[in-house]
């Protein structure tokens, strides 16, 4: 991607050019300083801003969260103007090497170095739109993680989920249409999707999906509209399975998502100890009540309430995905109205399958969606502290960024900042939304708003001056 602001970050992260990368300890006396002033500060918490206040930050840490002067040396100061100041985003569902234009091409037509050049693209992509922390939702093992990590790329922070696990014709059930029982596909090879039919199956491959880097496991429960074989309301994987997918998290101190569709399944998911419910579109207040008790999460794309869904052309252009779309629509109607009545803990969650320019406007409008459901504050919650929690879930030893907590600003918590020409909690604008989805003109690489990206302590975007 050409990208002029990033270039102008790219040179003014020079300043920060020996800060470690994620688990590399220095000495504290070297580590280089940046004093951001005069900011009016979202923590990712609370929704009072923390006014006309400065953050220290030293390495790849915030130091100091104050409103009183920082006497900070030889620190690089940037002074902030009155602008806000908020953690850097989390989408916490993503597919970074999942290109599209549909899965058979994919499945057919995509090499190895395809998916890997979507990954890169997809990468800078999402931090130049304020992403510094994305959980790839399956597809992507740790490869794309290390290089990113090593500063060979530029990207995100990445919680992989290595293979989709799902049964035969279920929503992780990318092989040919004619392709008989036990044939190796394309994405079986690249560990992007297993074929899970019992329990062994689940315990071989989510223990080799650990073994990929994989910081925690994603079941396919439910089907899909525009997937070939699965009806949406499909109910896949046993209670013996899923406890299984379970067992093998646990053993790895981790935690299972779930593709949950239909409330049997999310009930199923709940009770066998899935901590992450993914779309949940038929979420209600039963629901709501099981997910506190259980402490666990829900990320849902709202774009799939979108009133021109049944207009996209991988929907209306196949008559079963059609079907499919219209029972789904008349089923999740409640959805939206269960969410504000019984709230539960949201992250955000864009789910986008295509070219790193679609994903681009996608996620502009997936912003706008989320403050029109739900308003600025909750919509903040959901894109910052409430994603960090979910980073959390991976635990002690296979969280790949355990030194800091992600989502927040706050003494201790990981150097991803960004400062916002405006205040996202009275015009959401600022964080970069779009008005519409197919049919959007291409957007900018970055939001003009967003006048600074800095993640890990280094600056990647810095258009203030």
């Amino acid at each position: 991607m050409k990208n002029s602001s990033f270039l102008a970050g790219v040179v003014a992260s020079f300043v920060l050019a020996f800060t470690p990368h994620a688990g590399v300890a220095q000495d504290d006396e070297a580590l280089p300083q940046t004093l951001f002033t005069n900011v009016n500060v979202f923590d990712g918490v609370n929704e009072a801003l923390i006014e006309n206040a400065s953050v220290l930050v030293e390495g790849n840490l915030i130091k100091t969260v104050s409103t009183d002067a920082i006497d900070a040396g030889d620190a690089t100061v940037i002074d902030g103007g009155g602008r806000t100041l908020t953690p850097g985003f989390i989408d916490n569902h993503v597919h970074l090497q999942l290109p599209g234009p549909t899965i058979p091409s994919m499945e057919a037509n995509s090499t190895w170095e395809d998916l890997a050049i979507s990954g890169v693209v997809q990468a800078e992509m999402y931090l130049m739109q304020g992403f510094t922390t994305v959980r790839d939702a399956g597809g992507a093992n740790a490869g794309l993680q290390r290089a990113i990590n090593a500063g060979t790329i530029i990207g995100p922070r990445v919680y992989p989920s290595a293979a989709f696990l799902g049964s035969r014709g279920g929503h992780a059930d990318f092989a040919n249409f004619t392709a008989p029982v036990g044939a190796t596909s394309n994405f079986n090879r690249l560990n992007m999707a297993q074929e899970v039919d019992n329990v062994a199956d689940v315990q071989k491959f989510g223990r080799n999906n650990f073994r990929m880097g994989a910081s925690q496991l994603k079941f396919m429960q439910s089907g899909g509209v525009v997937s070939a074989f699965d009806p949406w309301q499909l109910v896949a994987g046993s209670k013996a399975e899923i406890e299984a997918a379970v067992q093998v998290a646990n053993e790895y101190g981790s935690y299972v998502m779930a593709h949950s569709y239909r409330k049997e399944a999310i009930l199923n998911a709940l009770n066998a100890g899935v901590r992450s419910i993914e779309h949940g579109f038929m979420f209600d207040c039963e629901i709501s009540a099981l997910m506190e008790e259980k402490d666990a999460y829900i990320t849902t794309n709202l774009t799939a309430f979108d009133p021109g869904l049944l207009d996209i052309p991988a929907v209306n252009s196949v008559p079963a995905s059609l079907r499919k779309a219209k029972s789904a629509s008349a089923a999740f109607t409640d959805y939206l109205d269960n969410m504000r009545e019984c709230p539960a803990k949201r992250g955000h969650h864009t789910d986008c399958v295509g070219t790193a320019d679609a994903c681009n406007i996608q996620i502009a409008y997936e912003k706008k969606l989320a403050n029109d459901f739900f308003g600025a504050y909750t919509s903040l919650v959901a894109m910052t502290s409430v994603g960090g929690e979910i980073a959390a879930l991976t635990g002690d030893f296979m969280n790949p960024y355990p030194d800091g907590k992600l989502g927040v600003i706050e003494e201790g918590a990981y150097a991803d900042i960004l400062l916002i020409d405006g205040n996202p909690l009275e015009d959401f604008s600022v964080v970069g939304t779009g008005d519409k989805w197919f049919g959007a003109d291409p957007r900018p690489d970055s939001p003009e708003t967003i006048l600074i990206i800095m993640k890990d302590g280094v600056i990647y975007k810095n258009t203030l001056n």
